[in-house]
């Protein structure tokens, strides 16, 4: 969801595999899912309203959340530049302090670790591609229990989204086609981020956005995520 600065390489840490890893013969054609973070597999709002909070009176703003939350998932300097904010290197910093501080408010939506699990064990591969520098990923992801293939966050060079970039290059950590994959967002710079990879996508209403035209599919909870992968259109050989 936010996007503090621009992706490029692989971030990965245990348990994700290291730089260069090659995939598993086996694994070369399974179909493939990658994720958001927040607003998907975690309620990161209470922690983004606090850290907003905090900026909001270090720096005597008056931009309310609501306005910052519309553009969520943009690079954070392109968020300031719609807000028409300046001294965007010290927001930053105060921002992600502070959202530091607040990450015990975050929580995992009801279902999340379970349906990853049961996709796991349907041997699709999971993925996170994120807008959450890895150092603030890393702690939320490993509450879920869950071993991701690979998680592309913003460290580095590289556009984020709406770019395609870090699907594209997160299925080339795994060796996949894009015709493997399928991008489970919740915000509009996500489906035009999974449109521009070529890869499909499912909107989760469980999270903070609403899709955009021309409508794509919807899954109301992480249970219906489940239902859609496994009985639905999203079956492997036909994910798009």
């Amino acid at each position: 969801m936010e996007n503090l600065a621009m992706p490029s390489r692989p971030t990965h840490s245990p348990p994700y595999p290291a730089d260069g890893a090659s995939p598993h013969r086996d694994a070369e054609r399974a179909p493939v899912l990658l994720l958001d973070l927040d607003g998907v597999l975690v309620d990161t709002r209470p922690v983004m309203e606090s850290a907003w909070r905090r900026v909001q009176e270090d720096h005597g703003l008056d931009v309310p959340f609501e306005e910052y939350a519309r553009h969520l998932g943009r690079p954070f300097t392109e968020i300031m530049s719609r807000l028409d904010l300046v001294e965007v290197e010290k927001i930053r910093h105060t921002y992600e302090k502070a959202s530091t501080d607040f990450s015990h408010l975050a929580r995992q939506f009801d279902g999340t670790a379970e349906v990853l699990h049961s996709l796991a064990a349907a041997d699709w591969r999971l993925g996170v591609v994120t807008s959450k520098p890895l150092d603030r990923a890393d702690p939320l992801l490993s509450r879920l229990g869950v071993s991701f293939a690979t998680v592309r966050t913003p460290d580095g060079v590289g556009r984020g989204k709406p770019a395609p970039d870090p699907i594209l290059l997160a299925l080339v950590d795994l060796g996949a086609d894009p015709s493997d994959a399928l991008y489970v967002g919740d915000m509009a710079v996500d489906q035009e981020a999974a449109h521009r990879a070529g890869v499909s996508y499912v909107h989760a209403g469980w999270g903070y956005g609403r899709p955009v035209g021309p409508a794509p599919v919807i899954a109301a909870s992480p249970a219906d995520l489940l239902r859609l992968l496994v009985t639905g259109p999203f079956l492997e050989g036909s994910l798009l």
